[in-house]
């Protein structure tokens, strides 16, 4: 489970609860929440891939065939709706059987857009320090719809400088070996694939580099 920080101070980030599903111990209690079962924070769809034989197997026609072959599939990790519908359409079941799991699926908690675009916000700003581009960027391209991604990115600090400068500082280091020029470009780089915009890269590559180098004696262009 994953703690986000909230209006009333830290709160967990809700998972979906799926059969057979490893349990999550809690770390933290908010309003006396029933714990609920854990899928992993993020993956992604590879629309190219052969299903593997067990998922082939179960691919046929009946509404109990798509949920068994979903489930199986959601308990490895999760997926948006569109991400559902594709992985069953590419599994041979109609579109009246895509449907109506989905719908099932939906009303059982089991796909929540809104659920896996707060833990991709999650993911993306505390373990691979994404600026807000980037986040978005990743939503989209899980399908998420347009209103419910930008629910969750209005949930997000204003923070992209603070976060592109830690990333920075975390980066510094390891450019000393480079003359400044060359490790403002790289550093410059790496914050700009993480989606910051190009004065935030550029100031948060400078601070970040003075600080490390020392700022006596040292001169940017």
């Amino acid at each position: 489970m994953t703690a986000l920080e909230g209006d009333g101070g830290v709160r967990l980030a809700p998972v979906t609860y799926l059969p057979g599903a490893e349990p999550v111990e809690p770390t933290l209690e908010r309003d006396q929440e029933t714990v609920r079962w854990a899928i992993p924070l993020e993956s992604s769809v590879d629309d190219h891939d052969a299903p593997p034989e067990d998922d082939a197997a179960a691919a046929g026609s009946s509404a109990e065939d798509a949920e068994e072959a979903l489930t199986r599939r959601l308990r490895r990790s999760a997926l948006s709706e569109r991400e559902s519908r594709t992985f069953l359409a590419q599994r041979g079941f109609d579109a009246g059987v895509v449907d109506a799991t989905i719908d099932r699926f939906t009303i059982r908690g089991w796909i929540d857009d809104a659920v896996l675009a707060e833990q991709l916000l999650y993911a993306g700003t505390s373990r691979k320090g994404q600026g807000r581009r980037a986040i978005a960027q990743t939503l989209t391209a899980r399908g998420i719809a347009r209103d419910v991604a930008d629910a969750a990115l209005a949930t997000l600090p204003d923070d992209d400088d603070d976060r592109a400068l830690e990333y920075a500082r975390s980066k510094a280091h390891g450019l000393r070996s480079y003359d400044l020029d060359t490790a403002m470009r790289r550093l410059i780089g790496q914050l700009a694939r993480r989606g910051y915009s190009g004065s935030v890269a550029s100031s948060a590559a400078r601070t970040a580099l003075t600080e490390e180098r020392g700022s006596g004696g040292v001169r940017f262009r």
